[in-house]
């Protein structure tokens, strides 16, 4: 959890039928879906990042020994 010290307090405008949906979806309050969904933006963005390495890097162990493992 971050302190107050850390935390912005902001205003945005969003459309109703958004904001309705995306209530309804987190069954939370106000504060707790808009940080969901930052928090879904930003890893969007982390996940893209990772898509562009996709097959770019080269990795020591075989897929088929990782299973053999189980």
């Amino acid at each position: 959890m971050r302190t107050m010290a850390e935390m912005r307090k902001i205003t945005v405008e969003v459309p109703e039928d958004l904001l309705e949906n995306a209530l309804a979806s987190t069954e939370e309050g106000i504060t707790q879906t808009v940080r969901r969904g930052l928090e879904l933006v930003a890893a969007g963005r982390a996940y893209e990042e990772l898509r562009r390495l996709r097959g770019k890097i080269r990795f020591g162990i075989e897929l088929a020994s990782l299973r053999e493992d189980r």
